[in-house]
């Protein structure tokens, strides 16, 4: 452990912080935060411990966090959106590709920013230095760091896209959809009882409210279900790819009794289409993969560029151990490899499922008319082992098994996002934000404790960062449950699968195009200033504790595509593409336009939070004081708890 800073509760002016700020001091002796606690004031306070050792995410649990969150519905009901915009199956695949690549790169400009950022001082023998301790929160601490200025605008700016934003509203509904499919009905194509709009929302919401109540009844309990969700969904990925490749050696598994039109909306109902029979399906492979016509496209710009966006989502589970890293054991050592892993584990699943669904369903599913379908694994399942007049039983099980998949999709980003709001909470930017910012204690560890003979008192009056029982963002998770039926709400007038799509693009073009952009051109902005003013600038290279492979490759091919993305969806679908407005039933410009007014609310916030300084005549101060730890002597500090002080000052 540290040698200690002098005097570390002597003076509030050494712990003063703006959000971004290169952090003026922590305490790394266990007496200098024994001393604050007993000048501990609730009323301006709090302390917020990590998890004890025994609770930390560790290798396996990092791996199976970012596995659960990437395979959610995006792999099963992305192929056909990507397929119809594209029109052809080789450019397709080079989108999957692309896009699983620059995740890849976004991946390790995350991982340069998660373990550098917040820098903290710290006083050794009297001697000052800086010294990295990641920090949950994600891309909240990066984006203040590199927009310093003015003070709690960039905290505005996500935080409020963040809270409203930051959730899986159309991921609830798609399940919702899936749940209803796996009973027969069809919520997608019939407009029999309003297309199920009334099941499928009060599925959604009881989804977001169980995956809500399970992390705030046990934390522990939370991670170990996201385990088994994500070991799972690997086995259903494998299994897909295993069933496709035997279909395609043409000697088992071979399609009898399909012959029937591909799905056609509503929009498009009087399109004459030729029937999708098993004679097709079961020479799938040799039609899809002809190197004469596999890359023909019919594709227009916009749909490539609504395509490639759509390709890029179901990567973007890469994020979650990323919201909670002061929650991970020895995040400098552990984390990286596990990152990397997971992406290229996810990128090389991706391809097999995507060809594996290329060896079976006909392209002309797809292809033949501008539709609005969203699923791909369904007419698998069916064309393999379902009949036109059967009972539909491979396609009712495959939407079950999606419901799923969506289900531990849901569970993960649930655990992670309502950490991120608790980040946000901590800069005190919302009313009641020391509310929003507390851990309580879960009801399984108080009721384990009392089980134990120990008075619940007793047990959180100790002190014990080893051995205090386990704590949740209750009302952080509160707030990200009602940000979410807040969506859900919203969008309730539309189908359920145009909400779905809605949502899903939105989520995509905000949480990946907008933050990315964001992030990759001020990662770029950080290392051009080190190149041209080294230590007369930031001075990035000398305070960066992990150097990506290929440096700045990865940099440069985050930023510019995002950036790409965020401009290049305005360009409007041509009139057939599956991404006009007749067929996903709202207007081509509504993502975007909404996606960058996302920015402006912030904004507005922060006007409002600066104004009611000015007429007030008082300045608002955040104090967040750390205490680190160097576990192993190398180093490499860990966050073991922090102080938060909220202080208005006239």
């Amino acid at each position: 452990m540290a040698a200690a800073m002098n005097s570390a509760a002597t003076s509030s002016d050494h712990f003063v912080n703006q959000p971004g700020q290169d952090e003026s001091g922590a305490f790394t002796r266990l007496e200098q935060l024994e001393q604050a606690k007993s000048n501990y004031n609730r009323e301006k306070q709090r302390f917020d411990l990590s998890p004890a050792t025994t609770q930390l995410l560790g290798t396996f649990d990092i791996f199976c966090l970012v596995m659960n969150r990437t395979i959610g519905s995006g792999i099963f009901t992305v192929p056909p959106k990507v397929l119809s915009g594209t029109g052809s199956i080789g450019a397709s695949l080079l989108l999957w590709l692309a896009g699983g690549v620059i995740i890849l790169c976004a991946v390790l400009c995350w991982l340069e920013l998660g373990l550098t950022i917040p820098m903290v001082t710290l006083y050794e023998n009297g001697v000052r230095r800086k010294v990295s301790a990641p920090r949950s929160g994600g891309p909240k601490n990066y984006l203040e760091y590199i927009y310093k200025k003015p003070a709690f605008l960039m905290t505005s700016v996500f935080g409020i896209m963040f809270i409203i934003l930051g959730n899986l509203a159309g991921n609830a509904v798609a399940f919702g959809i899936y749940f209803m499919i796996a009973l027969g009905k069809d919520p997608v194509n019939s407009s029999t009882n309003d297309y199920e709009k009334g099941p499928v929302i009060g599925l959604a919401i009881t989804l977001l409210t169980v995956c809500c109540l399970l992390h705030v009844f046990s934390r522990r309990g939370g991670i170990l279900v996201n385990n088994i969700f994500a070991i799972t969904k690997v086995g259903i990925l494998l299994v897909i790819t295993i069933l496709g490749f035997v279909h395609a050696a043409k000697k088992y598994l071979r399609s009898s009794g399909i012959n029937e039109p591909p799905p056609v909306p509503q929009t498009n109902a009087s399109a004459i289409v030729a029937n999708i029979t098993s004679t097709m399906i079961n020479n799938a492979t040799t039609l899809n993969f002809d190197k004469m016509t596999s890359f023909k496209s019919t594709g227009d710009f916009g749909s490539y560029v609504e395509s490639f966006l759509f390709a890029i989502y179901p990567f973007t589970g890469f994020e979650q151990p990323f919201f909670v890293l002061s929650e991970v054991a020895r995040p400098k050592t552990i984390f990286p490899k596990a990152a990397i892993a997971s992406m290229l584990t996810t990128i090389v699943l991706y391809m097999l499922v995507n060809v594996s669904y290329f060896c079976v369903v006909p392209k002309e599913s797809y292809t033949e008319t501008s539709q609005s379908t969203i699923d791909m694994a369904g007419a698998f399942f069916h064309d393999i082992f379902d009949s036109t007049y059967g009972p539909r039983a491979g396609m009712r099980a495959m939407a079950a098994l999606i419901a799923f998949s969506i289900s531990g999709n849901i569970l993960v980003l649930t655990f992670t996002a309502a950490r991120v709001k608790q980040e946000i909470a901590k800069e005190g930017i919302l009313p009641k934000s020391l509310f929003f910012a507390t851990g309580y204690t879960t009801p399984w560890a108080r009721f384990r404790n009392r089980s134990r003979n120990k008075p619940i008192a007793d047990a959180e009056a100790v002190f014990d960062l080893d051995a205090h029982l386990e704590k949740t963002p209750i009302a952080a998770f509160a707030l990200h449950w009602f940000s979410s039926i807040f969506l859900i709400v919203v969008t309730s007038m539309l189908r359920p699968a145009t909400a779905y799509s809605f949502l899903v693009t939105l989520y995509s073009y905000v949480n990946v195009a907008v933050v990315g952009s964001l992030l990759g051109g001020g990662l770029l902005y950080l290392k051009i200033d080190s190149w041209l003013y080294k230590g007369r600038g930031r001075n990035w290279y000398s305070k960066v504790q992990w150097t990506p492979y290929l440096d700045p490759v990865p940099v440069i091919v985050y930023s510019s595509t995002m950036t790409f993305l965020v401009f290049a969806a305005f360009a409007k679908p041509g009139g057939t593409s599956p991404f006009s407005e007749k067929v996903t039933g709202y207007a081509w410009f509504l993502v975007p336009a909404i996606g960058i007014s996302s920015l402006l609310w912030g904004v507005v916030w922060w006007f409002g939070f600066e104004l009611a300084q000015w007429k007030g005549r008082r300045t608002f101060q955040v104090l967040r004081t750390p205490y680190l730890e160097d576990r192993d002597h190398d180093g490499n500090y860990v966050q073991r708890a922090e102080l938060i002080e909220h202080e208005i000052l006239y």
